[in-house]
Parts: C-alpha cells; structure tokens; sequence
C-alpha cells in the first residue's frame, strides 16, 4: 500500500517506520531535514523536505497515488489543509487528520474528515479514573 505521512515528529516517523518495516510504500513530508533523523537508518521509504500544503510538494512524495494519507504534524491547520488537500484535490481515499482541539476535529469530522484527538482521549482515559 502506498502511504504519505505529512509530520516526521514521533508520531509519524513511529508510523513511517513500521509501515516501511510491513513493506508498505512510504513517503515522509516535513519542513525540518533534520526531523527525518528520527526515521533511521533502516528506512527504505522516501522522505521529501518542504510544505505539507504545497500541492507540488504533496505530488513529489506521491499523493496523486496513495491510497492513505495521515496528516500527523503538531498544527492543527497545517493538519487540516493538507488533510483536504489530499481528500479533495488528489483522490485520496482513507485520509486520517490529527487534531489536538476538541471544537476542530468535531466540525471537520462532521465534514467527512476523519480525525484523531488526542486530547479528547485523553480527557477521556483520565474521566474513568473518576468514575465510580
């Protein structure tokens, strides 16, 4: 299966590096070089350096192809326009978007966007601490 992951922060290198080691196609997009450190060595993906919402970005780690595409980096908007980018502008099936507001990932999940919050579920593993 061929995969972009926008974000090359420990959430998405973590995913790039396992769906490598499956022997997916994998390609990394982040604005720091440095970032796709954390990829190592034994990563056979591609990583490509630039904008997560820069459409010729987008299509050089192969977008136009991929069959999902999970928007991973620590900003919500950057998150959401790549998201939509790939959802709309690229055909992108399975598209999966982090986002860390609670108001953000409900109206864009009402948007057919699907997201992932981490501070919903964490609010929420905590709340069972609580209940009786």
């Amino acid at each position: 299966m061929r995969t972009v992951i926008v974000g090359c922060g420990r959430v998405g290198s973590s995913l790039a590096r396992q769906l490598s080691a499956e022997g997916d196609d994998v390609s990394v997009v982040d604005f720091s070089e440095s970032a796709f450190n954390r990829l190592g060595e034994d990563f056979t993906g591609e990583m490509v350096f630039g904008s997560a919402v820069d459409e010729d970005i987008l299509r050089r780690a192969g977008t136009d192809r991929a069959e999902a595409f999970v928007a991973v980096t620590n900003a919500d908007t950057t998150n959401i326009m790549a998201a939509q980018l790939a959802q709309h502008e690229f055909g992108v099936k399975k598209v999966i978007c982090r986002i860390y507001d609670p108001a953000r990932a409900d109206l864009y999940a009402e948007l057919g966007l699907e997201t992932i919050c981490p501070t919903t579920i964490g609010a929420q593993k905590v709340e069972r601490f609580f209940e009786k």
